[in-house]
């Protein structure tokens, strides 16, 4: 085994309305994985609460916190006294009438070590995030902690090959998605399937096109819909931990609660880069067309 492995932990579990056992759920991953080692412990998507974005609704702005405020509060003082860095996801209150969906990274000595304010935000039966949410303008960039440079992004950035890249060419070390997706119940199973095995292709393929490994935290369980519009979201989970090739270091279920610890080798990315020289041979001088929406 090599002497550069970063043990890291995967805190994947369902959420019901009861803010305080949501956050509860959290600390307990967090020092579980701390007991195994972990260094590194992210957290899924908006892990506090229900994923509120099924409905519209002024009053559900009350979830929101400032930050720093309570929740990286507790988060510094758990970093601090386990010796971790935190990947935390949170609706943050930048200003009355101004929110984002925003990661925040908690270094080990309880420090916050920076943050990153989602920058694709989706519009989608179930998923009315522009309601909620300012799109980031922090842009992309990686977030230095004791145990590396982390790319962090949010859950719909994870489908933008754009993100990724920028992230990497800033130095990145690793990509680290929190994630809330999940399936619409009423779509059949081979639709399901589709989903999910597209949306772990989309992450596997930064990791490979990036030479880094990719870090994912989904939710499980079902979350009703408060207006009864549809069935609500069924999260499908499947929490993982892709290598610089794209291989599979670690995978969770769709359904359970659970905290998943791998060790991520420090240092394969360089040598996958050596022989997958990717950032070598990008024609940057023809990539022009790529700030324009489409190509009319």
């Amino acid at each position: 085994m090599s002497n550069n492995n970063l043990k890291v932990a995967l805190i994947q579990h369902a959420n019901s309305d009861n803010l305080e056992s949501n956050f509860e759920k959290s600390i307990s991953g967090i020092k579980n994985a701390a007991a195994q080692g972990a260094k590194l412990v992210v957290l899924q998507e908006l892990h506090r609460s229900l994923y509120f974005c099924q409905t519209e609704d002024t009053d559900l702005f009350d979830l929101a916190e400032t930050i720093p405020g309570p929740s990286t509060d507790a988060f510094c003082s758990l970093a601090k006294e386990l010796n971790v860095v935190i990947v935390a996801s949170l609706f943050e209150k930048r200003a009355t009438g101004l929110y984002h969906n925003t990661a925040v990274v908690i270094e080990s000595d309880g420090t916050i070590a920076g943050k990153y304010r989602k920058m694709h935000i989706p519009d989608d039966p179930g998923f009315y995030e522009k309601f909620y949410f300012t799109p980031g303008d922090l842009g992309f960039e990686p977030i230095q902690t004791s145990v590396g440079k982390l790319g962090v992004l949010v859950c719909w950035d994870q489908w933008f090959p754009e993100g990724a890249r920028l992230m990497a060419m800033a130095g990145a070390e690793l990509l680290i998605y929190p994630t809330a997706i999940g399936w619409d119940p009423r779509d059949d199973k081979d639709e399901q399937i589709r989903q999910r095995d597209a949306w772990m292709i989309a992450q596997r393929a930064h990791a490979v096109s990036n030479g880094v490994p990719v870090i994912s935290v989904n939710r499980v369980g079902h979350e009703s819909d408060p207006s009864a519009q549809s069935e609500g979201i069924l999260f499908w989970g499947n929490s993982f931990v892709a290598g610089p090739q794209g291989e599979l270091l670690v995978h969770g279920t769709e359904d359970q609660e659970e905290v998943l610890v791998v060790d991520i080798d420090q240092d394969r990315s360089e040598s996958v880069r050596r022989i997958w020289p990717y950032l070598r041979d990008r024609r940057i001088d023809h990539y022009q067309d790529l700030c324009k929406i489409y190509r009319d």
